[in-house]
């Protein structure tokens, strides 16, 4: 019976990368990959070849027979493009079926943008909630923020670029003045860390607006600076 290697990879920075994450993706006779042009990228990075397929949004429910299947006798290392997989990634689904199954399911610990923007926010993280990326529609929008800023937790979220001055000006209407930091390009050369409130930070974006990835704290309802 093989086992299902959770392998988190740099969400930016390579020397993030892991000793036990190299030797999981040299030994596993399969690597279930969300891009595996970007994983063959990572891989040839540090002179590794093995064998990829495909698990994206797109095809995860195609190819789980597939991957179970080859789960009977070998170990499967799942991958996502940066992070940790399954984590507002494809292979939720995956990990579920190996659970299933009876088949073993073993993380590798390592980088994820959550946790790095989270501790280095100066905000309360004894409790948060993490939101993955919010809703399109703005009703849903505002009614998620809402929701969650009533919470005393702190809250964590992704957002991108071109949404972001959007989700600020919803939040200072919903939230008020609220502490809150963008962590911009975590452990890349443009990494920024951007602290104030909604109103604030949509007027920093206005004049510079934002580029990359982007991760979004928020404190909670009783929090105070």
């Amino acid at each position: 019976m093989g086992r299902l290697y959770l392998v988190a990879t740099p969400i930016g920075n390579l020397d993030d990368m892991t000793l036990r994450a190299l030797h999981v993706l040299e030994s596993v006779p399969l690597i279930a990959a969300e891009d595996t042009r970007h994983t063959l990228k990572l891989l040839t990075h540090f002179g590794l070849q093995r064998p990829l397929i495909s698990l994206h949004a797109h095809n995860e429910a195609r190819q789980l027979e597939t991957i179970l299947a080859r789960l009977q006798h070998h170990d499967v290392a799942l991958v996502s493009d940066a992070g940790t997989p399954a984590l507002s990634d494809p292979g939720v689904r995956l990990v579920s079926a190996a659970v299933r199954a009876g088949y073993p399911v073993v993380p590798i610990p390592g980088p994820s943008a959550v946790l790095a923007a989270l501790v280095s926010s100066g905000l309360p993280t004894n409790q948060f909630t993490f939101l993955g990326f919010l809703p399109r529609k703005r009703g849903e929008l505002e009614r998620v923020l809402r929701e969650a800023g009533e919470a005393k937790r702190t809250f964590v979220f992704f957002e991108s670029p071109h949404r972001l001055l959007k989700t600020l000006a919803i939040m200072a209407s919903v939230l008020g003045p609220r502490s809150l930091v963008v962590a911009r390009e975590i452990t890349k050369l443009h990494e920024e860390f951007v602290r104030g409130t909604s109103a604030t930070l949509l007027t920093h974006f206005e004049q510079a607006p934002p580029r990359g990835e982007l991760t979004v704290v928020v404190a909670g309802s009783d929090w105070k600076s």
